[in-house]
């Protein structure tokens, strides 16, 4: 990390984590540059979703689900642009309160109480949000995160034997892919940063991981529309936008 080049609008840094990005090179009003634009492609991604979940008419759940990725991105880009601590929540908070939206629509077509997963989700992320704005969380978070991720494997993954429809099959690979692609930048950001630094460009590690992710969201999220559609019997398919971008396509019964 090399030293700031323009002065600080927003103060020192008090965020417990900062990147491989040397802070306020391009304004003084942004912390990281690359790390807070880089979440731009997020908010658009997740726009195209929400559009197409609403023209549609999908469940509400996705409608929440495209909101949750645009918030993340937002808060992502107001803690990037600012390494103050109390933004930081900004961008963490929203990380944990997606992944208990991802596990409610992954779980809750099999769970039989339907109350009882809603309410269970939603307490337990009021209070990490409570828990998190008193306690400045490290490697913690990083492993509470990680697990509930893992929670969501066993679930995507009987989704994606359970499908047979070669392009749904498809953006579960392209999830997969992004993941990899984006988690292996995050590592070496993360930890090759004094290597990296004497380089003439740096590569923005992080930043990648921002746009791989945003990407990964949206992959993730039609994979689960495709896959819901087909237990209500909506006959879902997967379409291309240009020829190349995919989204879901559905024909509900008449009677609906």
């Amino acid at each position: 990390m090399t030293e700031a080049m323009i002065s600080s609008f927003w103060g020192p840094v008090t965020s417990t984590t900062e990147w491989c990005e040397a802070n306020y090179t391009h304004s003084s009003y942004i912390a990281e540059f690359y790390n807070t634009i880089s979440n731009v492609p997020c908010i658009l991604l997740a726009l195209i979703g929400l559009t197409n979940a609403l023209r549609q008419r999908f469940e509400k759940r996705f409608s929440i689900l495209h909101i949750s990725n645009m918030i993340l991105a937002v808060g992502s880009i107001v803690f990037h642009a600012t390494l103050q601590h109390v933004l930081q929540q900004s961008d963490e908070t929203p990380m944990v309160w997606e992944m208990l939206l991802y596990l409610y629509v992954l779980y809750s077509p099999d769970w039989h109480y339907r109350s009882t997963m809603p309410t269970f989700l939603f307490l337990y992320g009021a209070a990490f949000a409570v828990v998190h704005s008193l306690v400045r969380f490290g490697i913690g978070f990083k492993v509470h995160y990680g697990c509930l991720f893992l929670l969501c494997v066993p679930r995507m993954y009987k989704y994606y034997i359970y499908t047979e429809d070669v392009a749904a099959k498809r953006l579960a690979h392209l999830f997969l892919a992004s993941i990899s692609l984006g988690s292996i930048c995050w590592l070496i950001d993360r930890f090759f940063c004094k290597k990296l630094t004497p380089w003439y460009i740096n590569p923005q590690g992080h930043a990648w991981w921002h746009v791989l992710m945003g990407f990964n969201s949206y992959f993730a999220n039609t994979f689960l529309m495709f896959c819901r559609a087909q237990q209500l019997g909506w006959e879902p398919k997967v379409v291309h936008l240009f020829g190349f971008f995919p989204y879901v396509k559905i024909q509900k019964p008449k009677q609906q």
